[in-house]
């Protein structure tokens, strides 16, 4: 399977490795029997191609024979008819079996691709966070399509082409044995030239397959770093990268066409040995005019398929390496899955509990380290700590976007890894520094969570929110557009999108990594109020970046290395000095220092004022 490219040439079989064949028969069993049916017409089609075009030498030497040599003339018009019908025969086949080949490629690619985005959107969170986006991208523009041309090229070609080069060949030896083995000595040179070039083109479609990977990931990344781009003005840099790319890929490219270039003429080069001799011997044998015609027409005839053949082996190599990236991704099965006893999570009153819990990103790093923390049901409590502290790793393990290394994360007293995956993540609302939203309408972001949410329902949870108000003045309300990632709407509004998401989702449990670090001071007030009554009745764990908005919860657990250091209210902890009395003195007196700041800033008054 594979689609380099096109005019190589040689008639031996090509050479497949074991691993390319088992890779064929995967796809074949996965993507083309279920379509059995439509191949086998094609391939009736496909016969009927090559038949007729294998008929065309004999045709043409009986016409020259009655008509030309014999001069007989009642054979004219059998002879037009026989033509007109073969290649009226051979028009209408050649077109059906081509439109029912291209349906079942793009069906192939249809199926690839979809298949392929299920297994992402199933994949576990570490590996498609480990996994670079440009990848998954080239899989699913360029490698499925690959696949799907080496397939139907493959069927193709040897039902079409491998059909007619028999044909052909049997028409010479039916026309003058003799001859025919002159014509085809040649063969086995024209393989072994085709041999060397295929092994060329399989290295050029190998490295090209690689740099678009790589153009893939580098645009990816441009349009998602171009803030950072421009801000340190390192556009020249990241156009000279893409060059770099760009003829990197190009150079392989054009390695590949050089070798398919090459093929052409070269067969012809060889190939003329071949019709030399035909003629020497011909000319000896004072062969019959028509047959001699017959004859060439179907040595010359068969060059062209001949040619497509020893390609396959180039197609079948560039569609297993697409296929290899392909299926290296849909290999992969997630870890976090149900476990084969889970039960639906039977909530009662939403208590999390984490006991002794260690967990490793890496073997050799423990991002938690027997950690304990309890959140009581309907309470608020807050996690604090320095960057690396293990605060957001809490939060990955509560609705199992990973699992402990060791110890237990339980919701009202069940395991979190008994449970079905399903019913726990329908209990847990999460709202980050950086809501997502989609690049779709504001009505379709707020009901992400329930998308049979009555147009009431939305509008009462935007209200809820704090961003009824504004979505009522955008253009076109709650259809209009939020733009790539919310980019039309402020750091506030996509906040507040985010949380009357959260609300009408209304799940019991509540992940809340604070939502107002990054916001100025009145959306930071409107969005304040709008997570109030979000947390209403809900179990709530909150990261806290400012501790100034976590001094009223009910519990603060101060991390370090992935450890609980201090645990109380924020009094408490402020009486202990520790870790926690250090870090809110520290953006106490840098928050001093920044209002200070302003108002030596602010113009002295002016006198009489």
């Amino acid at each position: 399977m594979s689609s380099q490219d096109h005019n190589d040439s040689s008639l031996s079989a090509p050479e497949i490795p074991p691993r390319t064949l088992t890779l064929i028969r995967r796809v074949w069993k996965a993507y083309v029997l279920p379509h059995k049916t439509r191949v086998l017409i094609a391939v009736f089609f496909m016969l009927i191609v090559a038949v007729t075009s294998a008929s065309q030498p004999l045709v043409l030497s009986f016409a020259i024979r009655e008509l030309m040599v014999q001069q007989n003339a009642d054979m004219r018009l059998t002879v037009a008819g026989v033509i007109i019908a073969i290649g009226l025969t051979k028009a209408a086949a050649t077109y059906v079996q081509a439109m029912i080949m291209s349906r079942l490629g793009q069906k192939m690619v249809a199926d690839l691709q979809t298949g392929l985005f299920h297994k992402l959107v199933h994949s576990d969170l570490g590996r498609l966070q480990q996994t670079h986006s440009g990848s998954f991208v080239s899989n699913f523009l360029y490698d499925a399509n690959l696949i799907a041309a080496s397939i139907s090229s493959g069927i193709t070609g040897i039902a079409i082409h491998g059909v007619t080069v028999i044909g052909f060949i049997a028409t010479m030896f039916y026309i003058d044995w003799k001859l025919a083995i002159i014509g085809t000595v040649v063969i086995p040179f024209v393989a072994h030239f085709a041999r060397k070039l295929s092994k060329t083109m399989r290295k050029a479609t190998t490295g090209g397959m690689n740099e678009t990977d790589n153009l893939s990931k580098l645009v990816l990344e441009t349009l998602k770093g171009a803030r950072t781009i421009k801000t340190f003005q390192q556009e020249d840099v990241e156009v000279a990268r893409a060059a770099t790319t760009v003829n990197n890929r190009l150079d392989h490219l054009m390695s590949g066409l050089r070798a398919r270039i090459a093929a052409a003429p070269l067969t012809e080069a060889v190939t003329i040995f071949g019709l030399a001799g035909v003629l020497v011997y011909a000319s000896i044998q004072q062969l019959d005019p028509g047959d001699l015609t017959g004859f060439i027409t179907a040595m010359f005839l068969s060059y062209q398929p001949l040619k497509v053949l020893s390609n396959l082996s180039v197609v079948v190599s560039e569609g297993a390496t697409a296929a290899t990236r392909i299926f290296g991704v849909m290999d992969v099965e997630p870890k976090i899955t149900d476990s084969t006893d889970a039960k639906p999570l039977n909530l009662e009153k939403g208590a999390i509990h984490l006991e002794e819990v260690v967990f490793h990103y890496t073997d050799d790093i423990a991002a938690l380290d027997g950690l304990d923390l309890d959140v009581p049901a309907g309470k608020t409590v807050a996690l604090v700590g320095p960057s690396g502290a293990g605060k957001s790793t809490v939060f990955n393990l509560i609705p199992r976007f990973y699992d402990v290394t060791s110890g237990h994360v339980a919701i009202d007293g069940q395991d979190v890894r008994g449970v079905t995956l399903a019913s726990l993540r329908k209990v847990i609302s999460i709202v980050t520094q950086e809501p997502f939203l989609f690049d779709d309408s504001v009505r379709a972001n707020i009901a992400y969570g329930r998308p049979g949410a009555t147009q009431a329902e939305i509008e009462a949870a935007a209200r809820g929110a704090a961003a009824a108000d504004f979505i009522s003045a955008l253009p076109g309300g709650y259809d209009a557009p939020v733009g790539e990632q919310g980019v039309k709407l402020s750091g506030g509004q996509r906040q507040r999108i985010a949380i009357a998401r959260a609300m009408l989702a209304n799940a019991p449990i509540l992940l809340l990594d604070e939502a107002t670090s990054a916001l100025d001071n009145e959306s930071e007030r409107q969005v304040q109020i709008a997570l109030k009554r979000l947390m209403e009745g809900r179990t709530t764990l909150v990261i806290a970046h400012r501790l100034s908005t976590i001094i009223d919860v009910d519990c603060i657990y101060v991390l370090d290395r992935g450890r609980v250091v201090e645990k109380g209210a924020h009094d408490e902890l402020l009486a202990q000095g520790g870790l926690y009395a250090r870090l809110y003195r520290t953006q106490f007196n840098a928050k001093s220092k920044e209002a200070g700041e302003a108002d030596e800033a602010r113009p002295l008054p002016v006198a009489g004022e």
